[in-house]
């Protein structure tokens, strides 16, 4: 006769597979979920991350055209954070640009701020 298995999340009777661990996909979640919370590099990451996607998508709604100049106090009462980008573009003129993702921004005189889509070109 087997031995029954039990989920590892909610003690739960297993059935199919001899390696399962998990009941079902909520249970397997929540129990990923749980250990990702114990560490604190992971949360940091899932901060990060989160920030990134947020500058991504300000910079998206505030340039719709691809390249739009605009005042940098709008960008930071929308949520931007000037601190976190992906990576940075320095033009042949000094130019420095810092992206998130594939939108990217320079800062400028007076305040403002030029946004821009990535191009091609600029894989180089």
């Amino acid at each position: 006769m087997k031995e029954e298995k039990h989920c590892s999340q909610c003690g739960g009777t297993l059935s199919g597979r001899s390696d399962k661990r998990f009941c079902s996909n909520q249970c397997r979640a929540q129990a990923h979920n749980a250990k990702r919370q114990q560490n604190e590099g992971e949360q940091l990451m899932v901060r990060i991350n989160a920030t990134l996607r947020r500058n991504r998508t300000i910079l998206r709604q505030a340039s719709p055209q691809g390249k739009t100049t605009i005042y940098r106090q709008v960008l930071e009462m929308a949520g931007l954070d000037f601190r976190y980008f992906t990576h940075l573009y320095r033009t042949k003129t000094g130019n420095t640009y810092h992206f998130c993702y594939d939108y990217g921004y320079l800062l400028l005189p007076e305040e403002k701020v030029l946004i821009v889509n990535w191009q091609p070109y600029m894989e180089k």
